[in-house]
């Protein structure tokens, strides 16, 4: 017998009548606090394990475990979407959910699945809400921030840019310091920086081996840069925040 078959007997059954699915509403109001940035809905929500709730998620597999891990990837996928209409980079926003769903594969139990879980959302609605405060409208500048997103690890010009978007450099130059308050260079310098931060906290790269990787003319240009932007050396940076997030073991 077949899949479909199966599913054809299964709806025969009265069975079937017993298995009740919750009203969406629920799931997309949860939705649309994540990609409007509200972040303070999300961790009430978080806080209330509404992710652990059959009745709220549904059964899709009768291991708990692999149960959340589909509803998990669901809940990623359908997030990403949103938050692309909603003005995330597209290439932030597909990074973030391969990371996501890829860290599942080293989850084992329903409590980590949750914890993940809401360190998804919140990510999300973190980098949501300072989207939606900045509120580019131009289909230039979002283009832009994609360009840079997805070519951080390169040296990238204005020149580069403004051919990219079929503009010139100067148009480019005017328009993003209206729309963001920020130079390009100064734009990819701070994602720059927000990528290094990455890398010292959740990698062991050498200081050399990140500013090779990020383009810097050299170590003590990126040791420079870091200081301006953070107020402290990427050393001091690493020492304070090294891997903080990931120790998640019994605390006995």
């Amino acid at each position: 017998m077949g899949y479909r078959d199966e599913w054809l007997l299964l709806e025969a059954e009265d069975d079937v009548d017993e298995i009740e699915h919750k009203q969406p509403t629920e799931e997309f109001l949860f939705y649309q606090a994540v990609t409007n940035g509200d972040v303070e809905s999300v961790r009430n929500n978080c806080e209330q394990e509404r992710f652990l709730d059959e009745e709220g998620v549904g059964v899709l597999s009768r291991n708990p475990v692999t149960n959340l891990k589909y509803h998990f990837v669901i809940t990623t996928a359908m997030i990403t979407r949103l938050c692309r209409q909603k003005g995330m980079e597209l290439e932030q926003a597909f990074r973030m959910s391969d990371f996501y769903i890829q860290s599942l594969d080293d989850i084992h139990t329903v409590q980590e699945v949750r914890l993940l879980h809401d360190e998804m959302v919140l990510d999300y609605a973190e980098k949501m809400r300072k989207i939606c405060r900045s509120d580019t409208g131009s289909r230039h500048i979002n283009v832009c921030k994609e360009y840079i997103y997805a070519h951080i690890k390169e040296r990238i010009t204005i020149e580069e840019l403004a051919e990219e978007l079929g503009v010139s450099a100067s148009y480019l130059s005017r328009l993003f310091k209206k729309e963001t308050g920020d130079s390009v260079s100064a734009y990819i310098r701070s994602q720059k920086i927000e990528m290094a931060k990455n890398l010292l906290r959740y990698s062991d790269y050498s200081l050399i081996d990140i500013a090779n990787r990020l383009s810097f003319s050299s170590q003590s240009h990126f040791i420079q840069q870091f200081r301006e932007l953070t107020g402290m050396t990427p050393k001091k940076y690493r020492d304070l925040n090294h891997a903080v997030q990931w120790d998640i073991g019994d605390e006995t």
